[in-house]
């Protein structure tokens, strides 16, 4: 093999065969193709792109440069789950216990945090007493004994994405798809799993700052992943603002338990739901993930999560007492607060900012292999869509020292903005794509960040009469999400549904003034099926939304239904200018009202 004629060739855009692929990593892990040489040929890829045949090639001979697990001899499929790096990023110390305890086998390799993004190891290392570093046989031991390990990533794991992963670091290379899926999925593939759930961040805090750039990250891994033989999924999940509201390792961990206890944040709940409702659907334990989703809920309400994350600590080293007593966790000595200088509502929190604020606090590393502090980070008592009062603690700053805080204080108040305007919950999920070619679509976003709304408003239903509790959110055109619950009173008729709470807000409300509409509504009802609005609520969403304007009709069983505003009142009665006796100006009607006849009824 000549390396110059590969380069050449890639530069002209011509793709590579599997055998110059394989030759090329075969030889560059060996040594035996200098560094100058991957970086010209990789700066080629950048420019060029790859074909589908070419990344998958790429990925498997990564994949085969070192060792590759043999998890056969565990029961079961074996689904492994990835994210693409964000901030506060807990999942995996939620998601791995969480699925495990529904036996579904998790076998993970992790790796530690860089830069502004954290690593799975470097949390579970706050514990005290837990140990990542297992043998490969005491790793598939432990998985066979409770179900489930996770280990630091062994040198051996596709040592050729490792070495070509430092090069394009130094050679600005890094933001080539085929290579970041290739680099992703190679490790995946490695480390044995039959089937793969992905996390593909998108925004400020993410590698991938656009949904585009995301969706075309997603199909290429869930291509690679389907032609080697993986069933695969991704979903496309925002990370504008950190997730969760705890940044730092030992932070993290806490967040971790009190979730697995249905007290954590209500996105990193949400969010391992859906993956967690993937991975079972994948593992063959649920047909659909409406179903896996109440499995998880089940577990995790009568303790089986938790319980399974203790036996995971313990077998691993660490202090299992943590779940029921979490100062046992390391502890930063200085605790400073951060306060609103202003009233409003939180319409952005700089995940980024956040991120890199907690690695000079000592949470991250900005260079590979130096040292982090377990204790130290920050915490978001407020997230985007939450309601600020001025002078009111808004963040915790966890630090080593005094200058250490007051710096990070000052901050990490210019990475909130406030603004005057009504709360909202702001999408999680974006999208979704598998291996059929399914495209990112409004469903799994905009519906399931609406239903999640819908159903937290619900709660705050006043239905004493009827005891038919039921929430309405709407989404505007400004990304704002206002939400309503139905108000009961002793004459029934004097009752104002959910989806009129919630329009009648929108209504009055500042977005109005500034020109938002409406963009599309869920409603969630405690009943056997979801149900309908009401003919008043039909007609009073006629009003402000257009025809086509989606509605989500959700249960608390999982089940949606989805119509639009056009479909429930298609006779709606519309905004018309009528002349009528008296000078009435204008009204509202359809031109269905006549006159009466004289002398007649």
């Amino acid at each position: 093999m000549f390396v110059p004629d590969l380069i050449r060739k890639k530069r002209l855009g011509q793709a590579l065969s599997d055998s110059e692929i394989a030759t090329l990593v075969e030889a560059y892990t060996r040594g035996e193709v200098l560094d100058v040489q991957m970086s010209a040929w990789a700066m080629a890829v950048c420019l060029q792109g790859m074909t589908e045949a070419e990344t998958t090639s790429l990925t498997l001979a990564m994949a085969h440069s070192g060792q590759v697990l043999d998890l056969s001899s565990i029961p079961g499929i074996k689904v492994d789950k990835h994210s693409t790096g964000g901030v506060g990023d807990t999942t995996t110390l939620v998601l791995a216990p969480w699925v495990a305890a529904l036996g579904v086998p998790v076998a993970k390799m992790s790796g530690r945090g860089l830069g502004h993004t954290g690593g799975t190891i470097d949390k579970l290392e706050s514990i005290p007493g837990f140990s990542c570093d297992l043998t490969p046989a005491e790793f598939l031991a432990q998985v066979q004994r409770i179900g489930i390990a996770v280990a630091s990533q062994t040198a051996d794991l596709a040592p050729a994405d490792k070495k070509l992963y430092a090069l394009r670091d130094l050679t600005d290379t890094v933001e080539s798809v085929p290579l970041i899926a290739s680099s992703v999925m190679s490790k995946k593939i490695a480390s044995g799993a039959d089937a793969i759930v992905l996390d593909v961040k998108v925004g400020q805090g993410a590698f991938m700052q656009d949904l585009a750039s995301a969706r075309s990250l997603a199909t290429a891994m869930v291509a690679i992943g389907t032609r080697t033989g993986r069933r695969t999924v991704a979903l496309l999940t925002a990370m504008d603002e950190p997730l969760g509201r705890a940044v730092g390792n030992a932070l993290e961990v806490r967040e971790a338990v009190l979730t697995l206890t249905g007290r954590g944040p209500r996105d990193l709940q949400e969010l391992c739901l859906a993956l967690g409702s993937e991975m079972l659907v994948l593992a063959g334990k649920a047909s659909t993930p409406a179903a896996a989703r109440a499995l998880l809920l089940a577990a995790q309400a009568d303790g089986r999560a938790l319980a399974k994350w203790k036996e995971w600590v313990a077998a691993q080293g660490g202090d299992a007492r943590v779940a029921d007593d979490l100062s046992l966790l390391p502890r930063a000595p200085v605790v400073r607060p951060v306060y609103a200088a202003v009233d409003g509502v939180v319409q952005a929190v700089d995940a980024r900012l956040v991120g890199h604020i907690a690695m000079r606090l000592g949470a991250g590393r900005s260079r590979p292999g130096a040292p982090v502090d377990p204790r130290v980070g920050v915490v978001l008592l407020r997230k985007r869509g939450e309601p600020v009062v001025r002078g009111e603690v808004i963040a915790e700053v966890h630090a080593a020292d005094e200058v250490a805080a007051e710096q990070a204080v000052a901050a990490l108040a210019a990475g909130f903005r406030m603004e005057p305007g009504e709360p909202f919950t702001p999408p999680l999920l974006l999208g979704r794509v598998a291996a059929d070619g399914e495209e990112p679509r409004p469903l799994p976003s905009v519906a399931h960040s609406l239903l999640v709304a819908a159903r937290q408003a619900r709660e705050t239903a006043y239905a004493p009469y009827s005891r038919f509790a039921v929430g309405a959110a709407l989404l505007l055109s400004d990304g704002t999400v206002v939400t309503g619950a139905n108000v009961e009173n002793a004459s029934f008729g004097l009752t104002v549904c959910a989806e009129r709470t919630a329009m009648f807000q929108f209504v009055l409300g500042p977005a109005r003034s500034r020109g938002a509409r409406v963009q599309a509504l869920a409603v969630v009802a405690d009943s056997p099926q979801p149900v309908p609005p009401c003919g008043a609520c039909r007609q009073v969403l006629a009003e402000w939304c257009g025809p086509d304007t989606p509605v989500w009709l959700g249960n608390l069983q999982g089940e949606v239904v989805q119509t639009t505003t056009g479909d429930l009142l298609p006779g709606a009665f519309t905004r018309v200018h009528l002349s009528l006796p008296g000078n009435a100006g204008d009204r509202t009607g359809e031109a269905v009202y006549k006159p009466l006849r004289e002398g007649g009824e």
